[in-house]
């Protein structure tokens, strides 16, 4: 098997340069043999997706066949592996991962130039621009990180295991989704470029990357916060962002990614921002091959960095190639991306894409700056000087809050330039309903001026709370003017009124999202947290929690052996759940995995949920009882509800506008003759 994999490798390898090549001569000419060749070019690119696809199925089918011969194989799995987990084998380690990023690049290859009928010349270029990016991995692969590679001596008759850390449910998605945002980006950095060599004329490669963008901007969202959900149910540690190098990597092309969603509005609106919008793009497609060097290079220590090695060299050529490419052609057409407005007023919509931008790119640049700090510091100093999240929250959290005053104020703001009656007469409900949620927090207690981090907290609960009202207000002020037009109610009105402009709407149901995942950040400061030695019948409370160790016991499986405690949990007297902390010991790679057990309240705390969150940290070794501790983490649940309202969001917003219902008019009534004009 392993010389059928490297085979389409190494034919894959073949095809892609073709197809680069042979694309760039074929831009060149306008001919008909220029145009034969392109197609062939392009072929060249849809069959070098299928000999990646097969390189991909043999490997994973080496992975069920338990085909120790393959070293990579014999590294990442084992016999007594479930079978969803060999599915994870793929991305697992340095080599699969990469053959997987590959494989993914090729699939969108596979779509773009299914659909080069769109723009023939615009999508050859950006065909181009993917070859060269396919060509770069899958060098890489054949050469410096080959994943068939196979065993010396005798065959061994079990492998290593795939990483405890990964052998986790959420491990079989978060990977391939964080891979399809970072490799989706390639697309419309792809579109850009081409767009940009071409001097392509209006902003019609904004319109056809758009959707690419966002299903991207999507796919990278939902990689983010598994990862954050995947530290919070596994690494035991009881939080799920740590400022961690690997979790920066992915947060920084999902900052700029984020900033360019919003910026291109403005060039198609107003055709502003068009050399901003170019490097947004160019700067994302840059920061996902960071974050792929800073998570499968090695030059980071890192409990996400599953795959090390030494291919850090190839990336780092690649990145500067890549960047020279992107200087020198903005540099030669530069002319083309003049403005063709500006802005008029700081009261308008554009200046708030502009500040959004702004505070997005500040968030970005410091997340880089104390990501690569380490190793800036050990190539002048020496030695590693590392910095944590005081650095990281320091400017993040003032960013954040600035933000989501954006997110409040920028829907209810008018193109050019808005009034002050107009924003007065939009904002002050959502405002004063705003500033009750913090008078409400004070009232029950939470004292901004005593503590920087409740002071933090009462601000992200208002401008939340603003964003929330906002979008609703949003929404019942359009159903209002539909519903004034037909026979429809308001319900029925905002709904027509979101499929009008699912654009539009979808956004305001994003950033919905994004305040419910604020508010269940702003529940950091007021965690709480408890340990103790359980025995049997033992207690310990916490908040309005009492625990009881009902029993503790082990057992044994063929991938590992595990040992938990039984806790009953009991509020007011009333027993609410069972929960069962474990901790596993994996026997292939002899390492222990702490599995915690989570009671989301949302039965008995809707609004003011909670997590009631338990670790097994061991057993004392003199008394043979359970060490537990045990977090009280208000609000956690929210972030998670908030993803899945922000991806419902993304998906509206993807979905086709609806033509407008045309309401006829009612007839005129015609008054009775003897009605007389003074009755």
């Amino acid at each position: 098997m392993s010389q059928i994999g490297s085979f389409a490798l190494l034919l894959a390898l073949g095809l892609s340069s073709y197809s680069f090549l042979a694309g760039l001569l074929a831009l060149f000419g306008r001919d008909a043999g220029s145009m034969r060749l392109g197609e062939t070019a392009r072929r060249a690119g849809i069959a070098a997706f299928a000999a990646v696809l097969l390189a991909a199925v043999v490997l994973v089918m080496a992975a069920f066949r338990d085909d120790f011969s393959m070293a990579y194989i014999f590294h990442h799995s084992n016999r007594d592996l479930p079978a969803p987990y060999k599915f994870a084998v793929l991305w697992s380690g340095q080599e699969g991962s990469l053959l997987f990023w590959s494989l993914l690049l090729g699939g969108y290859g596979f779509v773009l130039r299914l659909r080069y009928k769109t723009d023939q010349r615009l999508f050859a270029h950006a065909s181009v621009v993917m070859a060269a990016v396919q060509v770069f991995f899958l060098m890489i692969l054949n050469f410096a990180a080959h994943p068939f590679a196979i065993v010396e001596g005798s065959l061994p008759p079990d492998g290593n295991g795939l990483n405890p850390l990964l052998q986790y449910p959420e491990m079989v998605i978060h990977p391939p989704m964080l891979y399809l945002g970072y490799v989706g980006f390639t697309v419309p950095f792809a579109f850009a470029l081409g767009a940009l060599i071409m001097k392509y004329p209006g902003e019609k490669w904004i319109q056809i990357t758009r959707r690419w963008t966002m299903v991207t901007w999507g796919f990278l969202t939902i990689g983010v916060f598994l990862g954050a959900h995947w530290a919070y149910a596994v690494l035991g540690w009881g939080g799920y962002w740590g400022w961690d190098p690997v979790e920066n990597a992915s947060l920084m092309p999902w900052l700029t990614g984020t900033a360019f969603l919003h910026s291109v509005m403005m060039q198609e609106k107003r055709g502003m921002l068009k050399v901003w919008n170019m490097w947004l793009i160019f700067s994302t497609f840059l920061l996902s091959l960071l974050g792929t060097f800073l998570t499968r290079s090695g030059v980071i220590s890192s409990v996400h960095a599953f795959a090390q090695s030494s291919i850090g060299d190839w990336f780092i050529v690649f990145m500067a190639l890549t960047l020279a490419t992107c200087v020198y052609f903005f540099v030669r057409n530069k002319s083309h991306l003049k403005s063709e407005h500006k802005l008029e007023s700081l009261v308008s919509r554009e200046s708030s894409f502009l500040f959004n931008n702004l505070f997005l790119l500040v968030a970005c640049f410091t997340v880089l700056w104390g990501t690569l700090f380490p190793i800036l510091s050990e190539w002048v100093q020496g030695h590693k000087v590392t910095v944590g999240p005081p650095f990281f929250n320091r400017v993040a959290v003032p960013v954040a809050l600035l933000l989501l005053l954006l997110t409040a104020v920028g829907p209810l703001l008018a193109w050019r330039k808005t009034s002050v009656e107009s924003i007065k007469r939009n904002f002050l409900l959502p405002a004063v309903g705003a500033v009750s949620i913090g008078i409400v927090m004070t009232i029950f207690g939470v004292r901004p001026w005593e503590d920087p981090s409740y002071f933090y907290a009462t601000m992200a609960a208002v401008l939340s709370a603003l964003v929330i009202f906002t979008v609703v207000s949003e929404f019942i002020r359009g159903g209002r003017v539909i519903a004034g037009k037909g026979q429809q109610n308001l319900l029925a009105a905002m709904v027509h009124l979101w499929h009008r402009n699912t654009r539009r709407y979808g956004g305001y149901i994003v950033h919905f999202g994004v305040a419910l995942v604020v508010i269940g950040i702003l529940g950091t400061p007021f965690n709480k947290e408890v340990e103790k030695e359980m025995g049997f019948g033992d207690k310990v409370t916490l908040g309005l929690y009492t625990l009881v160790c009902q029993s503790y016991t082990m057992e044994d499986n063929p991938n590992y052996g595990n040992e938990w405690a039984i806790i009953n949990v009991f509020r007011g007297g009333r027993q609410v759940t069972t929960m069962y902390p474990e901790r596993r010991f994996y026997k292939s790679s002899g390492q222990p995995q702490t599995l915690p057990r989570i009671y989301p309240s949302f039965k008995e705390d809707f609004l003011l949920v909670h997590d009631l969150y338990l670790v097994y940290e061991g057993k004392n070794e003199t008394t043979d009882r359970p060490i537990i501790k045990a977090h009280l983490n208000p609000m956690v649940p929210w972030i998670w509800t908030g993803l899945i309202v922000m991806v419902f969001g993304t998906i509206t917003a993807l979905v086709p506008n609806a033509a407008a219902v045309r309401v006829l008019a009612p007839a005129p009534v015609q008054e009775p003759a003897h009605v007389g004009a003074g009755d």
